[in-house]
Parts: structure tokens; C-alpha cells; sequence
């Protein structure tokens, strides 16, 4: 019974350590030197509805990576424009951690292994072809490549190579894998109809801001800095993956998180121009290298799905992350990658596929952006933490933090701990 993950964020990790946790013999490959993909530049956790997905997460057995982020929180319960209650974690951490962990769980990690094509039998993939020829064979597969990249489509849709922290460049391009199994992608737009979305926020390295900044940020976690009003451009905020960050406060200030390294929350700033504001003189990007130009370009590349994760078209195909719709965030990538990783080994076991109910956020959200997919509503960004989602969160009532209430909630559905335990004491 061997599952295969190519694709190793969060929501590849995540497919990986519930397929793991369920007796599979689980083979994880990924392109880069490192876990996570672009959550290796995250770190804003519980924020909104995020506090609700992550103890609907911890109910339903799939906690782990929630207690690990949380672990290294920095900053907790605290508020920046439009959120309420974010954790900040310091993100730098956060790879290692989780290698280590799958590796003592028993998932086999193959790192600089990008997946180039696929051998098919009828409506199954039979093996995988990499980068250097070898062939990885496996009875179910879960494609969490994402949508990001690579540099050709950064270069139409966006500014360019930004060099990200998925460093194209050096490890090559992602590669489709419902797309080399005969499966028809969807491509995410923007609001006037340009294809994918930039990313919605860089990096700085602490020692390039003033001591000043630095005492705030240690302080309160957060920095909002009024915009000069000549340097105000409302039509950034069209070009966001992060539409819960696309809000008039977040085109008007700079707005600083201390995630560890520096959070800036939009997709890119002059430097030349932050450097012209007190505190900025002496800044430098970290991620993108090129933040003052642009960012990298995503939604490129979605997989039709069922609402159990399995991909339309492909019997023994699952996805999960950004593969498996427009979703934005670490917290849904968890989701959806756990979903696929748990009904991947049911799809072995020739058991009934699991779909959360809509009862529950988790469920609900997987659903819904599937509602939206298929009425052709391709601008649209689903999140836990804010824009169109959190709204509807607030409306359905499924928006709580409160713990009890949570644990209620998927007792009821008689869900509790059905994606296991934690794999460690």
C-alpha cells in the first residue's frame, strides 16, 4: 500500500504524515532543497476564521502541525487592520521541525526530485518520471505541486523572475501532474481578467530596520507606518493572491509583522522609496530578492476535483494546497492536504471517500470554492482569515473561538479524531 506525494508544502506534508499515520508506505518528493514552498515565508497563523479551521483541525486528529506552529509563535493573540486574534510564528523554524518529524513518523523524503511526467495505464497513473529518468512507481498519488511559477509565466503575467523562495532558477519549473495525465487545468484570473495573482507579501531581514522598529515589532508584533500619499497605488491591490490583505488600510500604510524575519504586506514597494521612510533607510528584500519590482505569480494551475480531494478524470489521482483551488494560506493547505492524504489510503482500501461536512469550516470551504469553480468565478481567493470566505464564515455561524464550542461541534458530527492521533507522544 504505497502512497505517493510529489509536492512537499504544507499541504504535500500534510497528505504525507495522515497517509503515513494510517499504516501506508508513504514516498514524498520534492523539487527544492527544502519542505513547505512558499509557507517557508509565512508565519501568520489563527488569524479569523483560522482560529476556528485549526481547532477543527486539532478535533478531527490532524493537529500536528498546528501544535508545531504554535510551538513557535512569537507573538500571539494579536490584531493588525482587518484580523483579529493572530498568532506569529517565527517561520524560519518551521522546516526543519516538520522534516524532522515526518522523517520519525516514516515518510521517506526525496529532496531535489522534480516529477517531469507520468506513465498512465487507462484512467490511472502507473509511475512517475523524474528530472533525471527514474522511474517512482506507487498505487495512489497525491500532486500538491501548487500553482506558482514557473519563470516563463512570471515573466507574462507578472514583472519578471523575482527570485522567490522557490528558486526556479536552480531547481526547475514545476510541472503539472493532472495536467500529464490528460486532466484539463483551471487557471485562476485576476479582477480585469489577467491570469494568475501575485504574491501578497516579502520579507526583510531584522538587522536592516532601526532599533526603533525592531523595539516596536518585539513589542506589539505589528508596525503600521502611514504611506506617503504620492506613493499610493490602490491598483496594487488587484494584482493580490491575498485578498484578505487587499483592503484600503493595507494600500495606505506599510504594515509590519514580525514573523522572525520581517513581514511587508504587500506584493512589492520601490526600494528606493522605502528607503525615503524614517525607520526604512537601510532596508533590503530577503524574499523576493527583487520585492521592489515585483513578486511571484500564482493560481496558475488548479486540478477539477471532487470535494474528496480526487481528481476528476484520474481513479488514483488526489491533490491538495493551491493544486486543488484558489486557496490562500497555510491552515488550508493543511486541510486539504490531510483530506487527500486520508482519502488516498481509503481510495487503497477500497473504503468509502471522506467529504467533510459543510457543517464544519473545513468542509465548508473545500465545497464552496468547488461551488464557485464550477459557475465559473475564477478571481475568486478562498481563505479562512478574511475577504468573501471569512464573510460567509460570520453568516453560516461557523466563525468561533471558542475551544468548547469547536470540540461540540465535531463531536456531534461524530468526526472526533477521525484522521487519527498525533503520529508521536
Amino acid at each position: 500500500m504505497k502512497v505517493i506525494i510529489i509536492g512537499g508544502g504544507w499541504a504535500g506534508c500534510s497528505a504525507a504524515l495522515e497517509a503515513v499515520k494510517l499504516g501506508a508506505e508513504v514516498e514524498l518528493y520534492e523539487r527544492t532543497d527544502l519542505l513547505l514552498g512558499v509557507g517557508n515565508v509565512g508565519g501568520i497563523m489563527r488569524n479569523n476564521g483560522r482560529y476556528t479551521a485549526a481547532e477543527e483541525l486539532i478535533n478531527l486528529g490532524a493537529g500536528d502541525f498546528i501544535r508545531i506552529m504554535d510551538s513557535i509563535a512569537i507573538h500571539k493573540n494579536i490584531d493588525f487592520p482587518e484580523h483579529k486574534h493572530a498568532w506569529l510564528c517565527d517561520i524560519g523554524k518551521a522546516e526543519p521541525i516538520v522534516r524532522r518529524y515526518l522523517i520519525e513518523c516514516g515518510v521517506k523524503i526525496f529532496l531535489q526530485s522534480r516529477t517531469i511526467d507520468v506513465n498512465m495505464e487507462g484512467n490511472k497513473i502507473k509511475s512517475l518520471v523524474l528530472f533525471n529518468k527514474d522511474i517512482v512507481t506507487g498505487d495512489v498519488f497525491v500532486e500538491t505541486t501548487g500553482s506558482t511559477g514557473s519563470m516563463p509565466n512570471c515573466v507574462k503575467y507578472g514583472n519578471g523572475c523575482v527570485m522567490c523562495t522557490l528558486r526556479c532558477p536552480s531547481f526547475g519549473a514545476r510541472v503539472s501532474i493532472s495536467s500529464k495525465a490528460g486532466v484539463n487545468d483551471l487557471v485562476g484570473e485576476r479582477a480585469n481578467g489577467m491570469k494568475g495573482a501575485m504574491s501578497g507579501s516579502c520579507e526583510f531581514p531584522r538587522e536592516s530596520l532601526s532599533k526603533d522598529i525592531i523595539k516596536e515589532l518585539e513589542k506589539n508584533g505589528v508596525v503600521v507606518i502611514p504611506i506617503p500619499k504620492e506613493d499610493i497605488h490602490l491598483e496594487k491591490l488587484e494584482q493580490k493572491v491575498c485578498q484578505q490583505y487587499a483592503t484600503l488600510e493595507f494600500a495606505e500604510n506599510i504594515i509590519l509583522l514580525d514573523t522572525g524575519r520581517v513581514k511587508l504586506m504587500t506584493s512589492h514597494y520601490p526600494l528606493d522609496k522605502l528607503r525615503k521612510i524614517k525607520g526604512l533607510e537601510n532596508v533590503v528584500y530577503i524574499d523576493p530578492l527583487v520585492g521592489g519590482n515585483g513578486n511571484s505569480i500564482r493560481y496558475l494551475c488548479a486540478a477539477p476535483r471532487y470535494n474528496s480531494m480526487q481528481v476528476n478524470g484520474v481513479e488514483n489521482l488526489f491533490c491538495g494546497g493551491e493544486k486543488s483551488g484558489f486557496f490562500v494560506g497555510h491552515t488550508e493547505a493543511m486541510t486539504t492536504g490531510t483530506l487527500a492524504g486520508y482519502n488516498a489510503v481509503q481510495y487503497l482500501e477500497k473504503k468509502p471517500l471522506l467529504e467533510l461536512p459543510r457543517e464544519l469550516a473545513t468542509g465548508d470551504i473545500i465545497a464552496y470554492a468547488n461551488d464557485k469553480v464550477k459557475e465559473g468565478k475564477m478571481s475568486e481567493r478562498y481563505t479562512f482569515s478574511g475577504a468573501e470566505y471569512f464573510e460567509r464564515m460570520k453568516d453560516l455561524g461557523l466563525y468561533s473561538i471558542n475551544n468548547d464550542e469547536i470540540r461540540s461541534r465535531v463531536k456531534k458530527l461524530n468526526l472526533t479524531n477521525v484522521f487519527s492521533k498525533q503520529c508521536k507522544n
